[in-house]
């Protein structure tokens, strides 16, 4: 996120390449030529700053800021762990926000037209912000795997996306973090894109039963790395890992 170097060629044994063929729509979506490193404004670096004061008090609970008449059906979580940077220190005041398909593996939009019904207490998305150590979490349920239009019969893991912003707007990092022990993630096109193991290994978070609720919700734990040899594989980082 250092405004003095904001292109640096992708490490190509970690990121996929920009056109995939086993991924369909990449074809049609990733960029043919060669990108074009484009310098940021001032203010684009340099700010909004995000503070605490913008957040409502269940912004990271997905169980309960869009519930209506009772909570949402499904496997309760909470989804915990540190945004680092490359020598494992820890980043506070990230903003990091969430979004995902409910327990049927539908997601709240209005272009989503799989079977599995709208959960009406259910709005699949929040926000929250790092603490000084790090750290970050938020409460929901465990979303529902979906098929896509990709191959005959391909289905997406469970997973939520995630955004990290830097210190503006501009600096946002995309990413998708998957469940330990879901059968679909070697199955999965869109992992399948990234080259290397060690790379997807890291999107996927871990069972953590010492952070869970006995009697009521499992935990997971995963960390954001945004930078170094152990980073975080992001969507849409032009600097790569």
């Amino acid at each position: 996120m250092n405004p003095a170097h904001e292109f640096v060629a992708r490490d190509r044994a970690q990121h996929p390449p920009a056109v995939t063929p086993i991924y369909k729509t990449s074809v049609l979506r990733g960029p043919h030529r060669p990108l074009i490193s484009l310098q940021n404004s001032q203010s684009e670096v340099t700010g909004p700053a995000f503070g605490n004061s913008a957040l409502g008090p269940l912004d990271n609970d997905l169980i309960l800021n869009h519930a209506k008449t009772g909570e949402p059906i499904g496997e309760r979580v909470i989804v915990h762990g540190r945004v680092l940077d490359g020598s494992a220190r820890p980043v506070g005041g990230v903003l990091v926000e969430f979004w995902q398909a409910n327990a049927g593996g539908r997601y709240r939009h209005r272009n989503d037209s799989y079977v599995a019904p709208i959960d009406p207490n259910f709005g699949g998305c929040g926000r929250t912000i790092t603490d000084a150590d790090g750290r970050y979490h938020f409460r929901t349920v465990k979303p529902g795997p979906y098929p896509y239009r990709n191959r005959v019969n391909d289905w997406r893991p469970a997973h939520i996306h995630f955004s990290v912003f830097g210190s503006g707007f501009a600096q946002r990092l995309i990413t998708q973090m998957y469940f330990e022990g879901d059968p679909l993630i070697r199955h999965d096109s869109i992992l399948a894109t990234v080259p290397d193991g060690a790379a997807r290994d890291r999107l996927v978070a871990r069972l953590d039963l010492d952070a869970s609720v006995p009697l009521d919700t499992l935990a997971y734990r995963w960390d954001i790395v945004l930078r170094g040899s152990r980073s975080t594989l992001f969507e849409n980082r032009l600097q790569g890992n």
